[in-house]
């Protein structure tokens, strides 16, 4: 079966940005923005991005396409004990996928709410979030919307599908964030916000921030989740690897400043500093916080919650179309099924799975895994975000700094042209990118146990 490809390079530089531009551009980079000296952190965030991040973008993307294979088979292509690697990288959008459709699910039910419940019901301190959540249908519902909509995407293809929806939602994602931000800008007191948001004060660096840095930037770029060795299998080979990676760490980086802009002076405007930001994250901050602060902004309050819900929504579909194809492709590759019955497959996994997660917050709701107050969502995403992808992306470094070699992936790159910085990618690889993830899955692990706080 010939393996499919994008139709360009701005075709895969838009699918590999919605992948990933997702929902911790828009609840996890404001809250540490915000935790940790606006400004200082933005900066410290931004080095990384475009050394580290772009680093492993590179490793994955390359490796992908090297050997025209998803994860797996990628490894696998180089003696079959490397597939163990594949395998457990696998595991990662496996997991992900299903939480993943139920948290879409919850966006979506906001931004529909803000039409037809007003932004007054939405902003009542998560009295409407929890009675939602714990809905034995509603919740379910969402959560089977979200997933048929984005394997309906998947089934009809690399160009037919993933490339056209991105051409739409990516641009129409920044168009809206651009808009909101303006707008946020406007409000009396948002200034104030903005001079945190981008002033840094050197004084605030501390490890603690270093840390969270790191985290964020290997979070955010889909490394180690199976997507990008599995993008980077449909590029052409004359393709320039190294222009693309670049673009798609900007996109990335522009939203999330994109973010912190609609959410930081917001903020400061409306309840008087960032600390409504840096005290809560995730849902917390999506679903009751920020509801919260667009009620403060009178009659503008349900025009601008629309919207902000509606480009989270967008971000969550691009980033869950990838996760999607992510698992699709190695179903397809591993048991050589069409893509339709791969998608089909795979929807079915999504709701199956997905419908046990979320039964975690109604009829499973006294399962707490990782402690009191935690659900199974929690569960899930501990073991793929915290534990999984670090082991991943430290395993994927050694693989290639140590056992193929750079120079093998390097001369993957210079098919398009040289690679003027294949020395400082090496060391990034071979030394550099390995220490600093151990340090993220050591802190992250041991946070989660209350051996550290964070």
């Amino acid at each position: 079966m010939e393996r499919e490809s994008w139709s360009g390079k701005w075709a895969f530089i838009l699918a590999a940005a919605g992948s990933a531009v997702g929902l911790g551009n828009m609840w996890r980079f404001p809250y540490l923005a915000a935790k940790y000296g606006g400004g200082t952190f933005l900066l410290i965030y931004i080095i990384l991005v475009f050394t580290l991040g772009v680093s492993l973008l590179l490793q994955d993307i390359t490796l992908g396409r090297k050997t025209k294979q998803s994860a797996i088979g990628a490894f696998g292509t180089f003696g079959k004990k490397y597939r163990v690697i594949g395998v457990v990288a696998a595991a990662v959008p496996f997991l992900i996928l299903p939480y993943y459709c139920i948290i879409g699910g919850w966006v979506a039910k906001y931004a529909v709410g803000y039409i037809t419940v007003g932004a007054e019901t939405l902003a009542d301190g998560g009295v409407f979030f929890s009675s939602f959540i714990t809905s034995p249908f509603e919740s379910y519902f969402w959560l089977f919307l979200f997933a048929l909509i984005v394997l309906v995407v998947v089934a009809l293809g690399v160009k037919g599908g993933i490339e056209k929806i991105n051409l739409v939602l990516m641009p129409a994602l920044i168009l809206l964030a651009l808009g909101v931000t303006i707008y946020t800008f406007t409000i009396p007191g948002a200034l104030d916000g903005v001079a945190y948001y981008l002033t840094p004060d050197l004084s605030k660096i501390s490890p603690e921030l270093l840390l969270a840095a790191i985290g964020q930037c290997f979070f955010s770029l889909s490394i180690a989740m199976c997507i990008m060795i599995t993008y980077g299998s449909y590029v052409k080979d004359d393709e320039n690897i190294t222009q693309s990676v670049n673009r798609i760490a900007g996109f990335d980086l522009l939203v999330s400043l994109l973010a912190g802009f609609m959410i930081i002076p917001g903020a400061v405007a409306a309840l008087g500093s960032a600390e409504a930001v840096s005290a809560s994250s995730g849902p917390s901050l999506m679903f009751i916080t920020l509801p919260t602060v667009f009620e403060h902004m009178g009659a503008a309050a349900p025009v601008i919650g629309t919207l902000f819900f509606l480009l989270a929504l967008f971000a969550a579909v691009t980033s869950a179309i990838s996760i999607a194809e992510a698992c699709v492709s190695i179903v397809q590759d591993s048991l050589h099924l069409s893509r339709l019955k791969a998608s089909l497959a795979i929807l079915i996994y999504a709701l199956v799975v997905g419908s046990f997660v979320n039964a975690g917050y109604n009829v499973l709701s006294g399962i707490e895994p990782l402690g009191a107050g935690s659900s199974l969502l929690d569960l899930f995403d501990f073991l793929s975000n915290s534990v999984l992808m670090p082991v991943v992306a430290i395993a994927t470094c050694i693989f290639v700094g140590w056992i193929i070699k750079p120079k093998m992936l390097i001369a993957e790159v210079e098919k398009s042209g040289r690679f003027a910085l294949a020395k400082p990618w090496t060391i990034m690889v071979k030394y550099i990118a390995p220490v600093l993830i151990v340090v993220v899955l050591v802190a992250y692990v041991a946070a989660q146990f209350g051996i550290i706080s964070m």
